[in-house]
């Protein structure tokens, strides 16, 4: 998500707002996240509503009693403290304004993992949807098609995950489907990933090994590269025989290759450079 410095500034008073309101005795954040997602939807359908909503040259109050005379009654309180939040401040334009909306809904939802104790199954269950996207090539189209109706593929992956997973995630998952943003639904979905392991402030180390790893293995791996890159690290672990033996590594853009695949082809490249 790309966002200008006025849309950067309304989605950092939108966040303060539904920390607040997400402190309050009562407040359930993963309701509240699946609310402001299906406002996405409702944004993305109604460009008028869109556009309204997000006029900076309008009264803020204006644009709040719009939203409120529209879904009062339809989501709850929380839910609508939150978008008087983000509608009462200036956006850099209406699409910023429904992505910030969209990161206010996935926040939502993952600090509702995290209040139940599910923050790491639902980590580790966005990391293993990506991974089957990725070795998935028909299935990561059929998802990533523009041309396709959004429920169409709302249900393709329904029928994917099914009762697999957790309800969280597969909001999450969906959501990615339906607004993939311009990127493939496997980075949407590893995205995603990455802000689970932020909520416990934690990077992500995307692992290929040719072998099992052993808890042992893991934990060793996991405290090298704490070390290494000075912060917690959240170990997401891809079998994969082709590399031959050893590890892939990767944090953020950074690539550490000590597979038999990757000595090999810096041999041949040293060789014929």
């Amino acid at each position: 998500m790309t966002l200008h410095a006025a849309s950067r500034e309304a989605l950092s008073f939108a966040e303060a707002r539904l920390d607040e309101v997400l402190g309050d005795a009562g407040a359930d954040p993963s309701a509240v996240g699946e609310e402001l997602l299906s406002v996405v939807g409702l944004l993305t359908r109604e460009i008028g509503l869109r556009r309204a909503v997000s006029d900076g040259s309008s009264d803020p109050e204006a644009r709040k009693r719009l939203v409120r005379s529209l879904l009062e009654g339809k989501v709850s309180d929380p839910s609508l403290r939150v978008l008087d939040a983000v509608v009462g401040n200036r956006w850099s334009g209406p699409r910023e304004l429904v992505d910030g909306i969209e990161s206010l809904g996935q926040t939502a939802l993952l600090m509702g993992a995290e209040k139940s104790g599910k923050l790491d199954t639902v980590e580790d269950e966005l990391f293993r949807i990506a991974r089957i996207l990725d070795t998935e090539p028909e299935l990561e189209r059929a998802l990533s098609d523009k041309t396709a109706p959004a429920d169409a593929k709302r249900t393709l992956i329904r029928n994917v995950v099914a009762d697999k997973v957790d309800p969280i995630t597969a909001v999450l998952v969906e959501q990615v489907v339906a607004r993939p943003g311009g990127r493939s639904v496997a980075s949407g979905v590893d995205k995603l990933v990455g802000l689970a392991a932020a909520r416990s402030n934690r990077s992500v180390a995307y692992v290929k090994s040719a072998t099992e790893l052993t808890g042992e293995q893991r934990e060793r791996l996991a405290a090298k590269l704490g070390q290494l890159y000075e912060r917690p690290i959240a170990l997401h672990v891809e079998l994969d025989p082709s590399i031959g033996a050893g590890l892939v590594v990767r944090v953020g853009d950074e690539v550490i290759d000590g597979s038999a695949a990757g000595r090999l082809d810096a041999l041949r490249r040293q060789l014929t450079g």
